[in-house]
């Protein structure tokens, strides 16, 4: 299973990396149809839209994969060991649910609602973007099962320690 994330984490890294170039691309040729030109791209706008949501989606998932999310843990820290394992395994369990049921159960649904209405600005239908919603849920759920296992077996600590130098 490390090796499938590790993998998984090679892609999820270059896919944001392409996201996010694309996205200042689309941007740069926004500004400068707007401002040099003086005639704005009626697609670069919409296209820029669901590209941030993309990179948002993935991003978050890749942030999650390395345990990387917020975590307001003053109160956990004070607990015993023990205690703080059954927590983070409540945690990633309510994850998990959310996930499944919010991200990749509500966003087939969407999709499949979606699937054939047109966009305005771009020549594509809108189901076909808002696979990032299903997709995404499957990659945080990959990973929530990843950190499950590792804290149930000991691998992995259930509290990610904070760097300590943060400026």
């Amino acid at each position: 299973m490390n090796k499938v994330k590790s993998m998984l984490d090679r892609v999820l890294t270059w896919a944001v990396v392409t996201l996010f170039a694309l996205l200042v691309v689309d941007v740069a040729w926004q500004v400068f149809t707007r401002q040099v030109l003086n005639q704005p791209s009626g697609w670069s706008e919409e296209l820029a839209k669901y590209l941030f949501i993309w990179l948002g989606l993935f991003g978050s998932a890749l942030v999650f994969g390395e345990r990387g999310h917020i975590a307001v843990d003053v109160a956990v820290k004070k607990l015993p060991q023990r205690a703080q394992t059954v927590l983070a395994v409540v945690v990633q369990l309510a994850i998990l649910t959310f996930t499944t049921l919010v991200l990749i159960w509500g966003g087939l649904l969407v999709v499949e609602l979606s699937w054939n209405q047109n966009l305005t600005g771009l020549p594509a239908n809108v189901g076909p973007l808002y696979l990032a919603l299903p997709i995404s849920g499957i990659l945080i759920a990959f990973y929530t099962i990843y950190h499950l296992l590792r804290i149930f077996t000991g691998k992995e600590k259930p509290l990610v320690d904070a760097p300590q130098d943060v400026l």
